[in-house]
């Protein structure tokens, strides 16, 4: 009876162990394709008019057709003369629309490839100045030695807080992004890797 019991349990949890990430991830991969389709409903509606398609099929032909759009432009820019106009257009008219620097200062931090961009340096820091530490990204690097770190939260990387913290609490730590996101999303778990170099961190101020 007790072996029955094992087996039974055994393989409930690994149908769960299976079955639960598969769930989650059509979830989360729905409420995104939700997400874009709220965003992308007025041009989706123009192509259902003009088309037979339904609301799933011009969702994902308008996606397709925005990343479209988005490479070309990318090509484009690249150009001698593409990189002209945007500049040109740049200086003379994005610039004068209130609001346009900030959102594109965002926007190059999330996705731009400038070294100090959030996301691209991981560290170890003593936010509260004792023994407690804390993963974080270094977001900026002051004159002073001093930092601007983003602590996440997880599971959810995507909110936390920001910190303004002197360099002797930080450690810059050798360790990809995507690792420190991994690490972040299982609560911690498979830390060893972002702490193996930390014992450079001194106790006490």
């Amino acid at each position: 009876m007790e072996k029955l019991n094992n087996f039974l349990k055994t393989s409930l949890l690994g149908g769960v162990v299976v079955i639960l990430p598969v769930a989650i991830l059509a979830s989360v991969s729905a409420w995104v394709f939700q997400l874009i389709s709220g965003f992308i409903a007025p041009l989706t509606r123009l192509l259902i008019k003009d088309s037979q398609l339904n609301v799933f099929a011009a969702d994902v032909v308008v996606i397709v057709l925005i990343v479209a759009a988005c490479f070309s432009v990318g090509v484009l820019v690249r150009t001698r003369l593409g990189g002209f106009l945007y500049r040109q257009l740049e200086t003379r008219i994005l610039k004068l629309a209130p609001g346009y620097s900030m959102i594109k200062q965002t926007v190059m931090q999330l996705f731009g490839n400038r070294k100090d961009s959030p996301f691209s340096s991981v560290a170890v820091a003593r936010i509260f100045g004792n023994e407690t530490r804390v993963t974080a990204f270094i977001t900026d690097t002051h004159t002073d030695g001093s930092y601007t770190l983003f602590v996440p939260t997880g599971p959810n990387p995507t909110s936390g807080l920001i910190y303004h913290v002197e360099g002797k609490y930080v450690q810059p730590v050798d360790v990809s992004v995507q690792d420190a996101m991994r690490s972040i999303i299982s609560c911690g778990a498979g830390s060893a890797k972002l702490l193996k170099d930390v014992p450079a961190i001194r106790s006490g101020p």
